[in-house]
């Protein structure tokens, strides 16, 4: 992992095309400005889990009901 220390209107950048600004830092929180081309998808850790959890419950479809589903 690397660690980085920026201050506020500061920015880090990811590659050529992704750059992650800091906008304030209140207290223990910081608000972070992703600038990414479209193609990029930016998702918070949490909701990206969720995500990958769906993913993974609708591939485990059991025989069964792609068989009933065949038949209608």
């Amino acid at each position: 992992m690397l660690v980085l220390s920026r201050k506020k209107n500061e920015s880090i950048m990811i590659g050529d095309h992704i750059e992650v600004k800091i906008l304030s830092v209140d207290g223990d929180q910081v608000k972070l400005g992703i600038v990414a081309p479209k193609s990029v998808t930016v998702h918070r850790s949490e909701v990206f889990e969720a995500i990958q959890a769906q993913n993974k419950e609708a591939l485990s479809v059991a025989p069964s009901f792609l068989e009933q589903f065949k038949k209608k």
